[in-house]
């Protein structure tokens, strides 16, 4: 199996209830991510967060939104692809890495996860910390992230993961599907256009 081959792009909680002001831009950036990536037949899995009554959101901050369907929906923009998706993973927790899901990467035979979502600077961030954890290679696409928080949360977040799990570990859409970073580096152009 090729090292593109291992390799799960996970949209993370691109869901209504995350959309606002700050995060809102950067849904098309996320689409043609997931466009590009399952054009080449590659696996994409999606996930949702839901706010539990009771949770440790709610017992510790108060927060109690993501609990209706309407929040809790993937954006429409993204719900063409869910029905082809490998996997879509519902989470009480700012990780993605529950018992499941990691079921689903043994299982697929994953290596790698190429991560977007919202927000950087909690359930990506999360993510990515526990796939490093976990001895999974975790890859963050800057562009294809946002914080409902702002700009500052968001470039916050990358700080730590440059810190946490490298710089090269980061990098954006172009480069990924460039082939210059990440887990298609050096894969041939004809490769990643699926030929």
């Amino acid at each position: 199996m090729s090292t593109s081959q291992t390799a799960a792009l996970v949209i993370v909680d691109v869901q209504a209830g995350f959309i606002n002001e700050h995060s809102k831009d950067a849904v098309p950036t996320v689409v043609r991510l997931v466009d590009a990536w399952s054009a080449a037949g590659r696996p994409v899995v999606f996930t949702r967060f839901y706010n539990p009554p009771g949770s440790p959101y709610e017992r510790v901050t108060g927060w109690t939104d993501l609990r209706t369907p309407e929040e809790q929906r993937i954006v429409d923009e993204l719900a063409p692809y869910v029905p082809t998706a490998a996997a879509v993973i519902d989470k009480p927790s700012s990780s993605a890495l529950t018992p499941e899901f990691v079921r689903v990467v043994q299982d697929a035979g994953w290596t790698e996860l190429v991560l977007a979502g919202i927000d950087t600077d909690a359930c990506v961030y999360d993510t990515a910390i526990a796939a490093y954890h976990s001895g999974i290679l975790p890859w963050i696409v800057t562009d294809a992230c946002a914080s409902t928080g702002g700009p500052e949360y968001h470039e916050a977040a990358l700080l730590l993961a440059r810190r946490n799990i490298s710089p090269q570990r980061l990098l954006t859409v172009d480069d990924l599907l460039a082939g210059r970073a990440g887990p298609l580096e050096g894969v041939s152009r004809d490769a990643q256009d699926g030929r």
